[in-house]
């Protein structure tokens, strides 16, 4: 290829409470950057990175999905978590070369903070 894909510019959601994913993701430490709690369409900034969230009441079954957030500080952010009442396992360092803990979103999606070692 002539090109590279260096980043992932943004993930999109499908979430079935959109208030409810807004005050979580936030609660995480994204900063809301367009939409918010009443909108169809949510923007939310992840450092240089965004993740989307489309409300998506109307589609019944399971949603999964899982993103991963490249962070530094994973336990203070475990911390700030932690103290904002959100239940989260302890980090732990994994055989590759990640320190990192996972939690879910209220949809079910999983979001893993993860520290190189």
């Amino acid at each position: 290829m002539a090109g590279s894909i260096d980043s992932i510019s943004a993930v999109t959601l499908a979430v079935a409470d959109m208030p409810r994913s807004v005050a979580f993701y936030e609660a995480i430490g994204l900063r809301l950057v367009y939409g918010g709690p009443d909108a169809p369409f949510t923007t939310l900034r992840a450092g240089e990175a965004f993740v989307n969230l489309r409300r998506a009441a109307d589609q019944p079954g399971a949603r999964w999905g899982r993103v991963i957030l490249r962070v530094r500080g994973v336990d203070a952010i475990h911390r700030e978590i932690s103290a904002r009442g959100i239940a989260a396992p302890t980090p732990r360092d994994a055989e590759w070369g990640e320190r990192y803990f996972e939690i879910s979103d209220p949809d079910g999606i999983i979001v893993s903070f993860a520290e190189l070692l």
